[in-house]
């Protein structure tokens, strides 16, 4: 993550709407979501959402009070990059030409990657780690023809013994 992102992670109410009012609160103040993954807990009363967002620290702050206001918000918590596991998800199709499957699949193994889908035209791999290591496989792959990519956005959790109650 760039040094003026931060994570905030969000325990709310498993409602209809909630993400909306989240993402209007964000629109309304002026805020951006650079990542949004939302989820059922252990709970299944309870979604935990896990914002990335880019700003200084007055910017951090009113987001933190901004959410706390919200009536499905049961929990609001600025996560400490030091003391947090932040990983994303990342799908890439690519073309495989005659020859090349072999240093694909290197690449794959060096990554700690995992083929999900093979076919005589394309190699699907999936991949989990923070956005550097994600961009750097991409950019390896893209020489050989990168047919579609999709990623999950940022989701994070607190290291050790720190949970996310409310």
């Amino acid at each position: 993550m760039r040094s003026d992102q931060f994570v905030v992670s969000v325990l709310v109410a498993n409602h209809f709407g909630v993400l909306t009012r989240i993402s209007g609160l964000f629109s309304k103040r002026g805020f951006n979501i650079d990542s949004l993954t939302v989820g059922e807990t252990e709970n299944p009363e309870i979604s935990r959402m896990t914002i990335v967002s880019t700003g200084d620290d007055y910017t951090k702050e009113q987001i933190v009070k901004q959410l706390e206001k919200l009536v499905d918000v049961k929990t609001v918590q600025l996560m400490d990059t030091d003391h947090t596991v932040v990983r994303e998800l990342l799908m890439v199709k690519v073309g495989v030409e005659q020859g090349k499957r072999a240093e694909i699949l290197e690449a794959v193994q060096i990554f700690r990657a995992k083929v999900v889908d093979l076919s005589p035209e394309t190699l699907t791999v999936e991949i989990t780690g923070d956005r550097p290591k994600l961009d750097a496989f991409v950019e390896y792959l893209r020489p050989f023809g990168i047919v579609e990519t999709c990623r999950t956005g940022v989701t994070a959790m607190g290291r050790n013994n720190y949970c996310l109650n409310y």
